[in-house]
């Protein structure tokens, strides 16, 4: 019995362009689970290497990517240092459905179904590997086909392991095809002057994704985020772009923490341990200028269980209306960046769980060889001498130690930015202390501009200051960032229980310090629990766009120089080279935010918006949206209306 027949002797439609496709392919493999998946990658059990390859008209044979499989799993590298990242740039509408991204008409000056054609049938001439997956968290979410050569086996695991391959036999009652994505590598060459497009047509009846590339990031990853942002914006929900913990402090109370922030803001890392010295300090930082190095004692870290790494869903069933957000994750399996782990030791918990891992695991950009063992220090190379930002390793969630299967109520979240070095002489934006409270009218405005930060190491980039806009999904959405815009403030109104803070990774002025901002203040707030800072250990920061500043900070009895609570204090920084970085700041505010200030925009989110270009206080933020809970007893009408 062929699969079509299954799935309609279930009740599954199978649209007609898709029953074309496998029924006229010469051969199609249908695949149930990972491990037939991972015997496919190499072309077969027998195999050691394989290379993927496509006959591309003007160019003769050309190879993709190079596959081994490896002692813990298949390790897959591309020969294309461009396409070990994600290019930002990929997203591509072929719809006429409401959008506000760059439609392909408007790109190659005519309408896409000719392409769409020209994909179809070159699918129809390939041996395909086929699998059913659902996007989200049953019964959240979106079920969907994956359709693709059968020589992009590792491609095709990689998806099954981040969005629940299905077996056929097991389907709900209630699933349905909601997405498909067709993958054709050799167009990138003969259509896209070989950089990775992700073409997105949003029928009435199912969403299809065409990947024109084999990097996992732009498709079966994000391009599967875009199928989940565009079923919540049709029904008044996110699923938001972040890493969620249960941190449990060593008096046995916890603390839910949802880290947001543009790719390489740290959301990963926020589920790591606090990393120390060999003599078991933890150092802050050292600075970049003196050398001078930092260091506090911890005797005992919080413990904690990882919930989200990436993406989160905000689903109202999840909702307990007690003035708090509650969310699930989103992705079956994790897809772990580990530029940060250069040397065995770096990341213990991390190491043992790919070295030795309960079930074989997909290794990208990690230098390998054949029937070896993929060791997640050894990132591939660039070019000689240039290692690759964007090493990475996808994990089952399940085989994530402590890892929590419900959804979790959040009590603080976090905002984390890519701070470059700032001093008098070069002045930037690099002037966050170690971490902010923020107003959540300013944690609202942080999540619209979202800026991508410096040194990026998940993207390509030019490395200037860029928004990756509202939520900092906004690059994986199909829709209108104005309906984005009024659903993320709708949230944080209806969250009112919530605090937000603001905290920078890899510099605070001169002194480099890597993820170590947002750790410890997951240390610190943890330890705290609910109870409110001093009124006298905040005040409000310098530039207002940073919320409140710490007067002070202790830890487990150190206290943290107030150098690295008000950059302004840096010998190397001063006011001068703060304020000149404030500027800065605030002008990439001016430029985002006016793009907002459309017609459907939230009365209330014009008004704070407006408030920011006209360089508003601190407290006229927090008069705005305050930072106490009793605005949650305020009709939302009534809200919406203020003048």
């Amino acid at each position: 019995m062929s699969m079509i027949t299954t799935l309609e002797k279930k009740g599954i439609k199978v649209p007609d362009q898709i029953k074309d496709i496998l029924n006229n392919a010469p051969k199609v493999h249908f695949f149930n689970t990972t491990d037939e998946l991972i015997v496919a990658s190499t072309n077969g059990e027998e195999n050691a290497t394989f290379e993927v390859k496509y006959d591309v008209p003007g160019k003769g044979e050309y190879v993709e990517a190079v596959v081994h499989k490896v002692s813990n799993g298949i390790s897959a590298n591309y020969t294309e240092a461009y396409m070990r990242r994600r290019d930002p740039n990929s997203m591509l509408i072929a719809d006429s459905k409401p959008t506000d991204k760059t439609h392909y008409r408007d790109v190659f000056d005519k309408e896409f179904d000719g392409l769409r054609t020209e994909t179809f049938d070159w699918l129809k001439g390939q041996e395909l590997a086929v699998f059913l997956f659902w996007a989200g968290s049953y019964p959240v979410g979106a079920g969907g086909i994956a359709i693709a050569p059968a020589n992009a086996g590792f491609f095709a695991l990689g998806l099954a392991f981040l969005q629940k391959i299905m077996h056929i036999d097991q389907l709900q009652e209630d699933f349905k095809l909601n997405s498909v994505i067709y993958v054709a590598p050799p167009f990138r060459h003969t259509h896209f002057d070989g950089k990775q497009r992700v073409v997105h047509n949003r029928l009435d009846d199912i969403h299809e994704i065409f990947s024109y590339n084999l990097y996992p990031g732009p498709s079966a990853k994000k391009g599967l985020y875009s199928v989940l942002l565009d079923e919540g914006e049709k029904e008044g929900w996110i699923t938001t772009h972040c890493s969620t913990v249960q941190v449990i402090n060593p008096y046995d109370n916890s603390t839910n923490f949802m880290h947001e922030g543009a790719s390489g803001g740290g959301k990963s890392e926020m589920l790591q341990f606090v990393p120390r010295e060999p003599n078991g300090q933890v150092k802050i930082g050292y600075n970049m200028v003196t050398g001078e190095e930092r260091l506090i004692n911890i005797p005992l870290f919080c413990t904690f269980n990882p919930v989200t790494d990436d993406m989160a869903l905000c689903h109202p069933s999840y909702q307990k209306n007690n003035g708090k957000l509650s969310v699930a994750d989103a992705e079956n399996a994790w897809f772990i960046r580990v530029d940060g782990v250069n040397n065995y030791g770096d990341d213990p918990a991390l190491e043992r769980v790919t070295m030795n891992p309960p079930e074989p695991l997909l290794f990208l950009n990690i230098d390998t060889n054949p029937n070896g063992t993929a060791m997640i220090w050894n990132h591939i190379e660039d070019e000689p001498g240039k290692r690759c930002p964007n090493p990475r390793v996808i994990i089952p969630r399940e085989d994530i130690h402590g890892v929590l299967k419900r959804p979790v109520t959040i009590d603080v979240r976090s905002f984390g930015v890519r701070t470059p070095p700032t001093s008098k002489e070069n002045p930037s934006y690099g002037i966050l202390g170690i971490f902010h409270i923020l107003p959540p009218a300013l944690a609202w405005l942080w999540r619209l501009v979202s800026p991508r930060g410096h040194a990026n190491p998940s993207i390509t980039s030019d490395g200037s200051m860029a928004s990756e806009g509202v939520g900092s999904y906004w690059p994986f959405a199909t829709g209108q960032k104005v309906k984005q815009a009024n659903l993320l403030l709708e949230q944080i109104i209806n969250s009112p229980r919530v605090r937000y803070t603001l905290t920078p990774n890899q510099h605070i002025g001169m002194w480099k310090v890597g993820f170590k901002p947002q750790l410890l203040m997951r240390e610190y707030l943890t330890r705290r629990g609910n109870a409110k800072l001093r009124s006298e250990q905040y005040q409000p920061a310098r530039s207002p766009l940073l919320g409140y500043e710490l007067n002070y900070l202790t830890i487990e009895g150190n206290k943290v120089p107030s150098r690295f609570l008000k950059v302004y204090k840096q010998d190397e920084v001063g006011e001068e080279g703060y304020d000149k970085g404030a500027e800065i700041l605030y002008d990439f505010f001016r430029k985002e935010l006016p793009q907002y200030l459309q017609p459907d925009l939230l009365p209330l989110g014009r008004q704070i918006i407006e408030a920011c270009l006209n360089g508003a206080s601190v407290e006229e933020y927090n008069q705005l949206l305050p930072m106490e809970f009793k605005y949650a007893f305020l009709k939302k009408e009534k809200k919406e209306k203020k003048k």
